[in-house]
């Protein structure tokens, strides 16, 4: 006899004890089988047992409340225990089916970080961990590392561009230490070969420092359009140490030829000037410069240049310790009939920095906004 034939036969059995024998009996085996989508259908069957409703759902349905809660308290148990079996097994998308109603990020964390990427499961990795945002920085040096940088900086355009603001410094970030890494043992090989030994220095902006040689009309060590990409997915980075490697990019960058000196947005238009400003000021260096200079930028007319030049000016602001300054310029400049960037932190944000919420709430009042005001006024502190 079969083990199928003989399951159907305890099953059978089974009944003498009741419903819920049959029921136990039957997950029990699937579980054993390693049957997951049958083994979900079989504890959606127990579920409603337990919740007194008939084993096969009618089209319509009508519930009391507690028994609603109940039935849908059973259910997404049942997602989670099949969904973890799922992923256990290798079988990564088909998990994420099934955990993704649970809501519970946490366990599909721990969950992915047991598995370990391979030629067959790399695909499913880097959808759930970074298209559905479940491990960004793990999906997305997924991508650099088997794809590479060019693949990379598309992904940060497209992928990581549309997910949420707190998720993009983490690819930025892996992206930055991958580049400058890469750029800077080009730049030390090529020293090393032209002078016959290998170069004391350890940045790139001491080694391109008096070498004008490695900048000539068709010299460059590293794809400029990656470089100049890099260095513009830095701005979401505050950590010293990444803010000291973008520094560096942007150091090697502006010694390029004229013809990879490529034009940018306002307020970085110079890239690789503009750029190390803003970096620079986060240092502590140039602070004044820099902040003369997009103070400067974020006078630019906004329905010509959009917001982000004011933006990047409040933004500035505040990561430097000037919410109150940063406070005065999103009132005064910041516009209300252009759609903004969401660079800039918003006024409740720097409200919060300052300890002082009545710039919100007289910018509340002015705008006849009600909720904001009530927000500011109710987050005031005691």
């Amino acid at each position: 006899m079969s083990d199928d034939a003989a399951l159907f036969d305890s099953l059978q059995a089974a009944l003498s004890d009741g419903i819920d024998a049959v029921l136990e009996r039957l997950v029990e085996s699937l579980r054993a089988a390693r049957r997951p989508h049958d083994l979900f259908a079989a504890l959606k069957m127990q579920v409603r047992q337990q919740c007194g409703l008939p084993l096969v759902q009618p089209d319509e349905e009508q519930l009391e409340d507690a028994t609603r809660d109940l039935l849908e308290a059973g259910l997404l148990d049942a997602c989670r225990e099949v969904g973890a079996s799922l992923i256990q097994s290798g079988r990564i998308r088909e998990g994420w089916m099934y955990l993704r109603p649970v809501g519970d990020r946490a366990e599909a964390l721990r969950l992915l970080n047991e598995v370990e990427a391979d030629e067959d499961n790399l695909d499913e990795l880097i959808e759930i961990c970074l298209h559905e945002a479940v491990d960004v920085e793990r999906g997305f040096g997924l991508v650099l590392e088997y794809y590479g940088t060019c693949n990379s900086i598309t992904t940060m355009d497209t992928v990581v561009a549309q997910l949420p603001a707190h998720h993009h410094a983490k690819a930025a970030a892996l992206l930055l230490e991958h580049l400058h890494a890469e750029l800077l043992s080009s730049v030390r090989s090529d020293v090393a070969r032209q002078e016959g030994a290998e170069p004391a220095q350890q940045t790139l902006a001491e080694l391109v420092a008096d070498r004008d040689w490695l900048f000539g009309e068709h010299s460059y060590h590293i794809d400029t359009t990656h470089l100049a990409s890099t260095v513009r997915f830095a701005t979401t980075l505050t950590d010293p140490r990444h803010l000291r490697l973008a520094l560096d990019l942007t150091q090697y960058g502006k010694r390029l030829h004229k013809q990879f000196q490529y034009d940018g947005e306002e307020p970085f238009s110079n890239i690789y000037g503009d750029h190390s400003l803003f970096f620079q000021a986060q240092l502590g260096e140039n602070l004044d410069e820099a902040l003369e200079v997009f103070a400067r930028k974020a006078e630019l007319d906004p329905m010509d240049h959009g917001t982000m030049p004011i933006e990047v000016y409040i933004d500035l602001l505040s990561r430097v310790g000037k919410p109150q300054e940063a406070i005065e310029v999103y009132r005064q400049r910041m516009p209300a009939d252009v759609p903004h960037r969401g660079i800039a932190p918003s006024l409740y944000e720097l409200c919060e920095q300052a300890g002082d919420f009545a710039p919100l709430m007289e910018h509340c009042r002015a705008h006849d906004d009600l909720i904001g005001f009530t927000t500011g006024l109710l987050s005031q502190p005691k």
